[in-house]
């Protein structure tokens, strides 16, 4: 079987999930209902940022909780479901799509974070 590409993986048919957590997690106490986005949601904030504006992550974290009905976004997935965005983007970019068709990943990836340097 072959490896699934960032496309796949950002567009894949995923349902979000919230739930009441049983005991703290990073910074979300015992009791919070936690948001579990998916890819896709990742991508439409992001994709709506405006242009010649940056956000940081976790604004993006208590926006989408706030979206959800959630109190907090888990930082484990919305991380890894960025790197998804940002690599289907890098994908895109090699496919020559154009650059106004592309997540612009980099108005919410840090210049200073691991994500940018990988």
């Amino acid at each position: 079987m072959a490896k699934k590409t960032w496309i796949e993986k950002r567009d894949a048919k995923k349902e979000y999930v919230v739930k009441t957590i049983d005991k703290k997690f990073a910074d979300i106490p015992e009791g919070n209902r936690m948001l579990i986005a998916t890819p896709q949601i990742i991508d439409d904030y992001v994709s709506n940022i405006p242009f010649g504006e940056t956000c940081e992550l976790i604004t993006m974290r208590t926006d989408l909780a706030a979206t959800y009905n959630a109190d907090k976004t888990c930082p484990v997935t919305a991380g890894i479901f960025l790197r998804i965005v940002a690599e289907a983007a890098y994908e895109e970019l090699e496919q020559n799509t154009p650059i106004e068709q592309i997540t612009p990943f980099w108005r919410i990836v840090n210049p200073n974070s691991k994500l940018e340097k990988s």
